[in-house]
Formats: structure tokens, C-alpha cells, sequence
């Protein structure tokens, strides 16, 4: 008897959403693109060297804005201090320089870092949901910037909650659902191959494994798309989930890894054409969610992986689906 399966592409029906919106249409990107970055905290500084050291092949240059102009200063002498130090070819590195908030889209790729406020050193459950209310509001300011610009570019979303503040500015900007991707997802497969590595039952997620949802509690990694054990994936899940709260408890905040898996490394991969994870938006425009999947962007648009899931692991990404629909 064949057994059921289900697929992503599934899901917005779930949520009585009939006519999706396309993510069909492609940003208006160049071979090498301007990129801005707006709010260089941990993240964004992180994020700045890893584009900066890796990103020759398709970023130009860097623009960077901040509240704090003598943290921009400090950036632009030591950042364009990173160098090799007889350049030839792809290791002249993009240049950086400080924007203004006026000409904050006047770029192709627009990346979102700036927050409110990152929860303190000690704090308990989901820290990332903590930030929603606060960030929510920032980055409506900064969608409603895009509107009036009519930027046509891609518009990178890398604050906490990635997937909720993406629906927000995609809401504010009324830009195409193609223009819009979040990067929280990243790390959150990154620290799953951490775990499978150490252990013997789960390695196999390194070559069949998949991470879908939000990079939060509603997180879902499956140890494997064809051969899928539930137990296996909410163990390895509930410690990517808390694998945050780990470095917390050592007296740190985890954002280098964000930074660099799910940020500058997803980012780039973007940009190449090639298969990363991200959050792309599944609904009508009134009803639906950003969700994290394996995805690409093609000639066409972006094209996500729709591969057949078993009913254990259709439901479970059902569940976070549902619950960024109704955040």
C-alpha cells in the first residue's frame, strides 16, 4: 500500500490561502551588486567581514548605516583595512563606505540588522519572539523607506523574528513577495550538522537531512526526507532549538555563527544562484507566513525545494506554518 505524502506547496491551502502569490520575478540584481547594510551591532559587524572577505565575485561595494557614527567611522578605516596584499582579480576586495538613511535604497540588496534591543545574557525562552513587538515597528519604518524609493532590489531580513519580520516589511514596502527573503535559517541547519556530527545516529542528517520553519521554537529538522524518524528529529531539534541558550549560559551572545551561516554565507549563495536556506513567502497577500526552506534563485525567480513528506513531518511543518500565519 503506497503511503501518503505531502508536499511544501501544500501548505498555504492549509490556511484557506487559494491563489498564492508568485515568487516567480526576479529582484533587479547586476553580475556585481551594491549592497547596503543598515545597523552594525554584533551581527551586522560579523556579517560586514564575512560579505566583505567572500563576496568579491558579486558584491561592488558595501554601504553601511548606523545611529552610531563613530561606530560607521571606526568601520569604514578598519574594514577597508581588511586586504590582500598584492590584489589581483577576486581578491580586490568590495570597498566600504557610510551611507545616510536617505539614500539607504538607493542599492540592490538592502539588508535589515538593526533591533531594539538584544534580550541580556541570562535571559530564558525564546529570546527571539521577545524581539517581535519592538522590531516589528522598526522595520515597518524602514519598508514604508522602500516604498518611497521604489526600490527594486532585494530586501534581506536578518533581525529576530526573521520569518515574522519579514511578512511585516513585505506588508510596509508593497514589494513583490521575489524581493523579500529572510536569513535566520542558516545556522539553524549549521548547528544541526554540528550535533550529527558528534553523534553516530544522527550523522546521516549531513547527506540526507533537511531544516524547514522559523529559527525559533517552531523550528523543524528532519533527520532524513526519505527515510524520516520522528524521534531522531525532535531530539536533534530541541538541541539545535537550545543551542543558543547554551552559548548564553557560558556568558555569550551567539551571534557569530548567525552571522556568517545564515547571513553573509545564505546571502551570497543568493545572489550565485545557488541552493540555500531562507525564508520565502507562501500566501495571497492577506493570509500566509514566511517559512524557512531549501530554496534558490533562478533566471525566473526563486524556486524552492517541494520534495514529499511523510505525514509526521508534513504535520509538524503544518504546525509552524499555521503559527507564523496566525503571529
Amino acid at each position: 500500500m503506497k503511503t501518503a505524502c505531502f508536499h511544501i506547496s501544500d501548505l498555504p491551502r492549509e490556511a484557506g490561502v487559494q491563489e498564492v502569490l508568485p515568487l516567480t520575478g526576479r529582484p533587479a540584481l547586476r553580475e556585481k551588486n551594491r549592497v547596503h547594510i543598515l545597523a552594525l551591532g554584533d551581527v551586522g559587524r560579523t556579517m560586514l567581514v564575512g560579505l566583505r572577505l567572500l563576496g568579491a565575485d558579486r558584491i561592488d561595494s558595501i554601504g553601511i548605516c548606523d545611529l552610531n557614527t563613530k561606530n560607521l567611522e571606526r568601520l569604514e578605516i578598519e574594514i577597508n583595512q581588511i586586504r590582500y596584499p598584492f590584489a589581483e582579480g577576486a581578491e580586490v576586495l568590495p570597498k566600504v563606505d557610510i551611507v545616510t538613511e536617505q539614500n539607504l535604497f538607493a542599492c540592490d540588496v538592502f539588508i535589515f540588522c538593526a533591533t531594539k534591543g538584544t534580550p541580556p545574557i541570562g535571559a530564558r525562552g525564546d529570546v527571539r519572539m521577545a524581539q517581535l513587538a519592538a522590531n516589528r515597528e522598526l522595520v515597518q519604518h524602514f519598508g514604508a523607506l522602500a516604498k518611497a524609493a521604489s526600490f527594486r532590489g532585494l530586501a534581506c531580513i536578518v533581525s529576530d523574528p526573521v520569518d515574522n519580520l519579514c511578512r511585516a516589511f513585505l506588508e510596509s514596502s508593497g514589494l513583490k513577495p521575489y524581493q523579500v527573503q529572510g536569513f535566520g535559517l542558516g545556522v539553524m541547519n549549521a548547528r544541526a550538522c554540528y550535533y550529527a556530527e558528534k553523534d553516530p545516529r544522527l550523522v546521516h542528517y549531513l547527506t540526507e537531512g533537511r531544516a524547514f520553519g522559523p529559527h525559533g521554537q517552531d523550528l523543524v529538522i528532519a533527520d532524513s526526507l526519505t527515510h524520516y524518524n520522528d524521534a531522531l528529529s525532535r531530539e536533534l531539534t530541541q538541541k539545535v532549538v537550545t543551542c543558543n541558550l547554551v552559548v548564553r549560559d557560558l556568558g555569550y551572545k551567539p551571534y557569530i555563527a548567525p552571522a556568517l551561516s545564515s547571513a553573509a554565507i545564505s546571502i551570497l549563495l543568493t545572489l550565485r544562484g545557488r541552493w540555500h536556506y531562507g525564508s520565502l513567502y507562501f500566501g495571497d497577500g492577506k493570509r500566509g507566513a514566511f517559512l524557512g526552506i531549501r530554496n534558490r534563485l533562478t533566471a525566473d525567480g526563486f524556486e524552492y525545494e517541494d520534495a514529499a513528506l511523510c505525514p509526521e513531518l508534513y504535520e509538524r511543518i503544518k504546525k509552524a506554518y499555521l503559527n507564523l500565519c496566525n503571529a
